[in-house]
């Protein structure tokens, strides 16, 4: 595969922009580890390799589990993920797959149970930034910044 263009090349204004977003939802005050598990989530959603590949590498430094990190996709059946993480991952799904159903109000007030009104703010803005990358990254192919696998 090869990369269709260089986003930052070809409109580095509006890139700037969504750049300084990027840095505010890092910095918006909820947990490290919540912002890569809920990035991981929604770029397995969207299918988005980069994103995936990026933000597992991320989570890791950070001091994420390799076996939490494979089951991020499996979240629902796993017990190694707490009652707010669990929270961040409905929210996170159901809002990356918006189109679906909406947000129901039941998910609406049991994740209220877990974060605060400005956390659940920040978390659904944390959220749309993923799937902006997400929208960025498939379309124009990013290509991963690490070596292609040789093929068998």
């Amino acid at each position: 595969m090869k990369q269709r263009l260089q986003f930052f090349g070809a409109a580095p204004k509006i890139m700037k922009a969504v750049s300084a977003l990027n840095k505010a939802v890092d910095e918006c005050g909820l947990e490290v580890s919540l912002l890569h598990l809920i990035k991981l989530r929604a770029s397995q959603i969207n299918g988005c390799s980069y994103c995936v590949e990026m933000h597992s590498r991320e989570a890791r430094r950070d001091g994420e589990t390799e076996q939490r990190l494979y089951l991020v996709s499996a979240w629902k059946e796993s017990p190694l993920f707490s009652e707010r993480e669990r929270a961040a991952f409905a929210w996170t799904e159901a809002v990356t797959k918006i189109a679906d159903s909406g947000v129901p109000d039941d998910l609406y007030a049991k994740t209220l149970e877990h974060f605060s009104e400005e956390e659940l703010v920040k978390l659904s803005v944390a959220i749309g930034m993923i799937n902006s990358w997400n929208r960025l990254c498939i379309p124009f192919q990013a290509i991963h910044p690490m070596p292609a696998a040789k093929a068998a």
